[in-house]
């Protein structure tokens, strides 16, 4: 151990931290590297070099980005879940939420397997690193690590996987990190991969740079010198003039895309001028095109419109007199913009932390309102903490166990991977893995998620289903099912209905008889025949009937039953949901009516409700959008319109009357859920009136919890104190 009773070899990157973070606690980062090294002691890098040397890289690239503390130490950890013992609830344990969530992020990503098609994938994983990144720090804690693995590429002996690395660099992660407006870091991972895929025009480029800078040595030092004249001419106070070489990658990209040769391009070199002020760019804009002419249709103002990503900057382009009528382009900007430009993102706070006096930086977007940033933050952790990626937040991206990804809405289920897979897969599905887990099949997927379907030969849709999926394929594909089955089951017993009631009148029944019948009360076939007996549309006794007018006989009338909603006086029992002495909780009703709560919806204050009368049983309440309710519409007779007498209703007190709601919970099968789920109901307040175990596994179990609550808001709070207990994977309120 070194200084403090630290490792040693974190004394760079400890100080790096201290200097930029006072709140850095180097104990912990101590601990997390602790941890790291036990974890990858027996594990080596293609260069033989101890593995743990990776994560230290990866997490000085983040120190220089000024990252908080929860990103170094998540660069530290970000391989030993995916590669080691350790587990994500031992990070938790031991490091908080908040880095095992971006542990867990990265860990996501790094599971992902190419697919075949290399342009779709690419997008695809694009896609979901912008629906998973709820915090942008996994994006740039990958892309550090990406860095680290192209720098260290040539270690890898095998040259197709040295390609297949560098093609993925170039096609994911160099265009992510340009997403977020970290410049330089996508350059340097496209210079790395252009080295890699394409070595001999790599190596062509970089000997036509040598060529031009031996032919001409002083000259960016000459040019940036006339520029410094021009500026000072036209009275701005420069910060700072800078020359450059393009990258050799951005040269032959632009080789291609125009089609020319090397010698033809016109900017090779560029000058990036930095001035204090955004009004001061403008007026070096305007003395160096009076002093070169200008190159048409090179001139940008990305200050007065900036670029999805946050970048400001002019840009133009002209042909200097001397040296040698050299065209170049020329960047203004100033520090503030820069810092943009370099670092995207991860400017915001490295800038604030590097100059606390200018800490009003204002609130940008990149990419199309994707990354929400609070305005005026109190703090660099503030601002990390409420960056979100909104982009595709209505979707979920989940894979197959051979890394194909399957894109569904949010809230879908195994049933919908399933269907989205194959539509017979669908059929067949008994089961689903979630990342190697057996889950209930109504399980929402979360993106990032690997879904593994169990099938069974001659499996069939379950009408539960239709009750939780959320695709049109999946709904359309069970209620067609569905709608077949309920169609043989009616065929059947209407076909017995009529074989029993022509044996009664002792005629013959034949299949020809019941043809020919069919055709006289106009059924398209023998089939709609059956199921119009057995769906109540035709009675047997008129199909025989009809076969045989000669035994029709007059009937009596049948008696028809009293009006349903006749008014009714039955006591009003007391009890749950009840007001006490001053009548009931809802109103609308007559005075001592029975009234019931439905027991397949549970309706609760706050909810939208309807009553429905039953002839000597009273009234029944039932949420207006209860599925039950679609077997009365035949009698809209019994429905009433009542509503929650609020009076006394909601209040968070002993003498407010309690109602049942019920909730659905999907729990990991282990020591202590039970306690930890009954745990959080009794401190949201709430009372378990009844819990039932409806499916239990070895890795879950799936119970219908009864909870007394207030009213619909109260257990809403419940849910909510569930969804953050331990060991809970899901919670929803149960309507059915």
């Amino acid at each position: 151990m070194g200084a403090g009773g630290f490792h040693p070899e974190l004394g760079g990157l400890l100080s790096r931290i201290s200097a930029y973070d006072s709140k850095a606690d180097p104990a912990v980062i101590d601990d997390a590297y602790t941890v790291a090294l036990k974890a990858h002691e027996d594990q080596k890098r293609d260069d033989g070099e101890p593995y743990i040397t990776h994560p230290l890289a990866v997490a000085g690239i983040l120190a220089g980005y000024r990252l908080d503390s929860s990103s170094i130490i998540t660069a530290l950890l970000h391989d030993v879940v995916e590669d080691t013992s350790v587990t994500l609830p031992m990070v938790q344990k031991r490091f908080g939420a908040e880095v095992a969530g971006l542990v867990d992020g990265v860990t996501k990503l790094t599971r992902l397997e190419l697919q075949s098609d290399r342009t779709k994938q690419a997008e695809n994983f694009r896609k979901l690193v912008l629906a998973m990144s709820k915090d942008i720090r996994v994006l740039i804690v990958k892309l550090a690590d990406r860095l680290h693995n192209m720098r260290t590429i040539g270690a890898i002996g095998a040259a197709h996987k040295r390609q297949r690395i560098a093609r993925e660099t170039m096609e994911i992660y160099a265009p992510l990190a340009e997403r977020i407006g970290m410049e330089s870091l996508k350059t340097e991972l496209q210079t790395r991969s252009f080295a890699e895929i394409d070595p001999e025009a790599y190596d062509t480029i970089q000997a036509r740079l040598n060529f031009l800078r031996g032919q001409g040595a002083d000259v960016i030092e000459e040019v940036r010198q006339e520029l410094l004249r021009v500026c000072r001419e036209a009275g701005v106070d420069v910060v700072e003039i800078s020359g450059r070489e393009k990258s050799p990658y951005s040269i032959w990209e632009k080789m291609q895309r125009r089609n020319v040769a090397f010698e033809q391009l016109s900017d090779i070199m560029a000058f990036r001028i930095i001035v204090p002020t955004r009004e001061a760019c403008y007026v070096a804009l305007g003395g160096i095109h009076a002093a070169y002419p200008v190159i048409a249709g090179r001139f940008k103002d990305y200050i007065s419109t900036p670029k999805a990503n946050g970048y400001q900057s002019l840009h133009t382009g002209v042909t200097l007199r001397h040296p040698r009528n050299q065209k170049i382009e020329i960047q203004i900007r100033t520090a503030e913009m820069q810092m943009v430009a370099e670092n995207g993102v991860a400017a915001h706070w490295l800038y604030k932390q590097s100059d606390a006096s200018q800490s009003d930086i204002k609130q940008f977007r990149w990419v199309q309102d994707l990354l929400e940033i609070l305005e005026n933050s109190a703090a660099p952790d503030d601002f990390l903490e409420n960056t979100k990626l909104e982009l595709y937040q209505d979707q979920v991206f989940c894979f197959t166990p051979k890394g194909q990804l399957i894109q569904l809405p949010r809230g879908a289920t195994s049933v919908d991977f399933a269907y989205a897979v194959h539509s017979q897969i669908g059929d067949a599905c008994v089961g689903a893995r979630i990342n190697g887990r057996l889950m209930p099949l109504r399980y929402e997927l979360q993106n990032g998620d690997q879904v593994e379907i169990l099938t069974a030969r001659g499996g069939t849709p379950s009408p539960a289903w239709e009750r939780f999926v959320v695709t049109g394929k999946a709904r359309a594909r069970i209620r067609r099912f569905l709608t077949q089955q309920v169609r043989e089951q009616h065929r059947d017993a209407g076909k017995s209905t009529l074989a029993k009631a022509f044996r009664q009148e002792g005629v013959d029944g034949s299949e020809k008889v019941l043809e020919a019948t069919a055709k006289t009360l106009k059924q398209a076939s023998l089939d709609d025949l059956f199921v119009a007996v057995a769906t109540g549309a035709l009675g047997p006794k008129d199909v025989v009937y009809a076969a045989y007018p000669e035994l029709k006989e007059v009937r009596a009338p049948r008696m028809l039953p009293a009006f349903m909603g006749q008014s009714l006086t039955a006591r009003s029992p007391r009890g749950a949901g009840h007001k006490a002495e001053t009548g009931m909780a809802v109103t609308g009703l007559v005075a001592g009516m029975d009234v019931h709560y439905a027991g397949c919806c549970h309706p609760l204050p706050g909810d939208k409700i309807v009553g429905i009368v039953a002839n000597g049983k009273g009234v029944t309440v039932h949420a207006k959008d209860c599925a039950t309710l679609e077997t009365f519409a035949a009698t809209p007779e019994r429905f009433i319109d009542v509503d929650w007498d609020t009076t006394h209703l909601g209040r968070a007190d002993s003498k407010s009357p309690r109602f049942t709601g019920r909730i659905s919970v999907i729990a990991n099968n282990g020591p202590g859920a039970l306690a930890a789920l009954t745990n959080a109901v009794a401190k949201q307040d709430g009372s378990i009136a009844n819990l039932k175990i409806t499916h239990r596994q070895q890795d879950f179990f799936e119970a219908l919890v009864d909870v007394e609550v207030r009213d619909s808001r109260h257990l809403g709070q419940v849910i909510a104190g569930l969804r953050g207990a331990a060991g809970i994977a899901q919670v929803e309120r149960a309507k059915s």
